[in-house]
């Protein structure tokens, strides 16, 4: 099964044939952009799995201990501009996981308006604790896809992302245009 189909499979829709469903230009399960939406969803939703009950943490919860983590200490600034959250998700996240004492603030001498975020002993007991069973997960993700065909995926999805940056760009020229039409 294609992944298109894949994804069109999971979705059962009753049409009126007089319609033109056929003829539609534009059929969302078709949609790249909503086949990604989907797959994200998907993905998201089983990875959820990994640490939803045993840690009790959302989704954006997991993406700045994770990303606490990696780096070390960042501001909340650049903790939504490396996991492509809006600052009120990162500050509720953070917020959260302060109270449970899974991170610390500490003030930024040079600007008292934002703070440096770090993991505490807890937060970081934590993210060792889920980093190998979120790298199983996505082994498992992929372990279907053949070495080649990995890489390809890998290289693709790279190319779509840096595209779809691009694309951002573009609609936030000064006017507003959206590429040249």
């Amino acid at each position: 099964m294609t992944g298109q189909s894949a994804i069109a499979g999971r979705i059962r829709i009753k049409t009126n044939p007089a319609m033109g469903v056929e003829r539609a230009p534009l059929k969302l399960e078709q949609f790249l952009p909503y086949q990604l939406t989907v797959v994200a969803a998907l993905v998201s939703q089983a990875l959820a799995q990994v640490y939803t009950t045993r840690y009790r943490i959302g989704v954006p919860e997991w993406r700045v201990l994770v990303t606490l983590g990696q780096f070390g200490v960042m501001t909340g600034k650049a903790i939504g501009t490396h996991t492509h959250m809006h600052k009120t998700k990162v500050s509720r996240a953070v917020a959260l996981l302060e109270k449970r004492k899974l991170l610390a603030r500490r003030a930024n001498p040079a600007d008292m308006r934002e703070s440096f975020i770090s993991l505490t002993l807890a937060g970081r007991t934590i993210y060792e604790e889920l980093a190998p069973r979120a790298l199983d997960f996505a082994r498992r993700l992929t372990d279907i896809l053949t070495p080649d065909d990995r890489d390809a995926f890998n290289r693709a999805l790279q190319q779509i992302a840096d595209r779809s940056a691009d694309l951002v760009a573009e609609t936030t020229k000064p006017n507003g245009c959206i590429g040249a039409m």
